[in-house]
């Protein structure tokens, strides 16, 4: 009996070693920061997003999502909280993972080029979203999906220029600066300065970053308020500052949108109900509907096909009746 049972045994024990390495194979799908794109034929992004700074990141990062979810693309989402070393770190851990597309909106526009080698050299495209970097090697990056930053800023200003074109002394301007070395920051002051200087009467006579927040916005109007006796116009890089702006200018006595003549850029629901209130006098809008574009992009770029190097949304302007009008029907 011995001698019969030996068969019975070494099948046993190979059936069992089949079994545990089976599992062992299965326990190697599941998202655990190994090959991101082992047992799948869904095509993996990677994305690293600024951070949620604003309504507009809010909204562009739902897009995004659902996007994804839409088009049967698997995200890895990191949210790098407006921290150019987050986003290194997650553009390096998507390297690891082996993922098909690496996307991310750049907090800052220096300093990318060695991340940006090594997924070259890893063989995985990178598409910029909304912001674009300053890098001279064009070739590390496939294409930028995004707004036009400088026109946006220009747009602003040459409404001002309208504005004020019967104005016979000095208009003084105080200005809420996006984060300090991005792209919106420094493309939208560009921008701005370029269409007022059409009019020697408008001078900038502060100007700050509000880091893209209602809080920031908020502070240093403040300061601006306080340092400036006569201020008669604001423009502020992103709604989210104006709003914040509007609650120091109230605090001071003063009436927005009257008192203080209002332009922002972005057109998120809450600034445009500013405007429409008539406490915003002019929006440059600035979309933040990117996600359908960014998978199409994504699958493209993934097969190999050439796509152009810059793509920009197209986008409008609105006045307090235009933003009554397009309220009902906002997105975001």
């Amino acid at each position: 009996m011995r001698t019969s049972l030996r068969p019975w045994r070494a099948a046993a024990t190979a059936l069992a070693t089949v079994l545990l390495v089976g599992s062992v194979a299965a326990c190697g799908n599941s998202d655990t920061g190994g090959d991101a794109g082992s047992g799948s034929d869904k095509l993996v992004l990677g994305f690293s997003q600024v951070g949620a700074e604003s309504g507009w990141r809010t909204a562009n990062t739902t897009s995004i999502k659902e996007a994804a979810a839409e088009a049967g693309i698997e995200l890895k989402f990191d949210d790098a909280q407006q921290k150019q070393e987050n986003q290194i770190k997650a553009i390096r851990n998507y390297i690891q993972q082996k993922v098909d597309v690496i996307a991310f909106s750049p907090v800052v526009e220096s300093g990318w080029d060695t991340v940006l080698k090594e997924a070259k050299d890893a063989g995985i495209p990178v598409i910029l979203t909304d912001r674009a970097v300053d890098s001279a090697d064009k070739s590390l990056y496939k294409t930028f999906l995004g707004s036009d930053f400088v026109k946006e800023g220009r747009l602003s200003g040459e409404w001002l220029v309208e504005n004020k074109k019967s104005a016979t002394g000095p208009v003084n301007i105080v200005e809420l600066q996006g984060t300090t070395g991005s792209a919106p920051a420094n493309d939208r002051k560009k921008g701005f300065a370029e269409a007022i200087a059409a009019n020697p009467n408008l001078k900038i006579v502060a100007s700050q970053s509000g880091d893209f927040t209602r809080a920031g916005g908020k502070q240093v109007m403040e300061q601006f308020l306080r340092a400036n006796p006569k201020i008669d116009v604001l423009f502020a890089h992103n709604d989210d500052m104006g709003l914040g702006a509007l609650e120091a200018i109230t605090a001071a006595g003063k009436t927005p949108g009257k008192d203080i003549t209002i332009i922002t850029i972005d057109a998120v629901k809450d600034g445009m109900q500013a405007l429409a209130d008539g406490k915003f006098n002019f929006i440059a809008e600035c979309s933040p509907l990117l996600g359908p574009q960014l998978m199409d992009l994504a699958k493209k770029v993934h097969a190999g096909e050439e796509v152009p190097p810059r793509i920009e949304t197209e986008e409008t302007t609105f006045t307090p009746e235009q933003a009554k009008e397009a309220l009902p029907n906002r997105k975001y």
